[in-house]
């Protein structure tokens, strides 16, 4: 069984020979660059290390270290990853720790006087690194993004160019490779999140108190994520199998917001775009939000998501058991590998192994289930955690 046939077969809710592994292949199941230049160190592999992700500085998974571990799945991305920067013209930099690393020529933050990295767009700050940190924060702000006219909003649509990056790069993926590939392609922006780069406080009392225009704003971002899917859908055919979108609708403790407003707010408006996906594609549709989000998976399902990650088990009433039970035969989870806020940084090689153990005798059972990291590797996680997490999953995830 190969890989892409491995992924299917567990998305489909059947048992494949092994649990299927993601070592990096989505922007949230990625590995801080710091964090996997000493893996490669750990593992004798000497080579660049490229971070392809600027903004949350995740380096590229190289071929030998997807083999090495097992992974059955790949990202395709556009050609800008983040800031508009795209990823060509590689030339050496150094993380503030000291980390060798390559960056794409494009990218030139400023220095500050303090010593924080700043990135400019037209002139302006869009992102800052703070001294000895690990990765930029977002600055910008969106003009009138708690309340924009929707009138004259301009929306991105997928150009010439991108469509046929995305035509090239699917279809020397699919031939070349046997992995699974998923791509990233939400609406221009996160729904519950608006405009994505605003004053989130603003936009949240603008979420609660004008549904009117809320739905407004939603139906014109949806309508231009309906279109860039045509586009998308009609540049890589049938060559990607799983269709990520993203929106963080938990905190740690609970969600942002009640199961009421995600149904009359929200979830109408995701469900359009999902209904299309399904109805004219056979990809599988993923969903990244974090948290404590139980409560909303029953709508999540009946909006038409078929993956969840990162299965957040740490976060309330994220049982990792009632998961299973309650939603395992309709749901594929991917992710839910261990507690990676603090057993994957801060434990031993051998408490990471027990605890990916654990978490694999739930959710394996009956398929449906695709290990990997509960979000991004943080910096300063040690390699022997990330190869006993990896290991792990590939000698306990095995069916027969």
């Amino acid at each position: 069984m190969n890989s892409r046939q491995r992924v299917l077969c567990a998305l489909n809710h059947q048992e494949p020979d092994r649990i299927p592994i993601d070592v990096g292949g989505t922007r949230q199941s990625g590995i801080a660059a710091s964090t996997y230049h000493r893996l490669k160190q750990h593992l004798g592999i000497q080579s660049p290390t490229r971070v392809y992700d600027m903004y949350q500085v995740l380096a590229e998974i190289e071929r030998p270290v997807l083999e090495r571990f097992g992974a059955d799945v790949i990202g395709l991305y556009r050609p800008d990853v983040a800031f508009g920067i795209r990823n060509e013209r590689w030339k050496p930099w150094r993380l503030f720790d000291g980390t060798p690393v390559e960056v794409p020529g494009g990218f030139e933050p400023v220095r500050e006087p303090g010593g924080d990295l700043v990135l400019l767009r037209n002139g302006e700050p869009m992102a800052r690194m703070p001294l000895d940190g690990h990765y930029f924060d977002r600055i910008d702000k969106y003009p009138g993004a708690a309340h924009a006219d929707i009138d004259t909003l301009k929306l991105p649509l997928l150009s010439d160019e991108e469509c046929e990056h995305y035509r090239l790069q699917a279809e020397s993926l699919y031939q070349n490779t046997d992995f699974a590939i998923i791509a990233p392609l939400g609406p221009p922006y996160e729904l519950f999140y608006g405009l994505g780069t605003g004053d989130f406080s603003a936009w949240m009392v603008t979420f609660a108190t004008e549904p009117d225009y809320v739905s407004a704003l939603f139906d014109k971002l949806v309508c231009t994520w309906l279109e860039n899917l045509k586009r998308f859908v009609q540049a890589v055919g049938n060559r990607v199998q799983i269709l990520q979108f993203n929106d963080d609708f938990g905190t740690q403790d609970a969600p942002f917001l009640s199961v009421n407003m995600f149904r009359r707010q929200v979830m109408p408006f995701y469900k359009r775009g999902l209904d299309w996906v399904h109805q004219n594609t056979d990809m599988k549709v993923f969903l990244h939000s974090d948290g404590a989000i139980f409560p909303l998976i029953p709508s999540l399902i009946e909006m038409g998501v078929d993956i969840l990650n990162p299965v957040q088990t740490s976060a309330r009433n994220m049982d990792m058991a009632k998961l299973k039970q309650e939603f395992g035969s309709r749901l594929v989870f991917w992710g839910g590998s261990l507690d990676c806020q603090k057993t994957l940084p801060f434990g031993s090689p051998e408490e990471v192994a027990r605890e990916v153990e654990l978490h694999i005798r739930h959710f394996a059972p009956g398929g449906g289930y695709v290990f990997a990291s509960v979000h991004n590797v943080q910096a300063a996680v040690p390699p022997e955690n990330l190869v006993a997490m990896f290991d792990t999953a590939l000698s306990a995830g095995r069916y027969r």
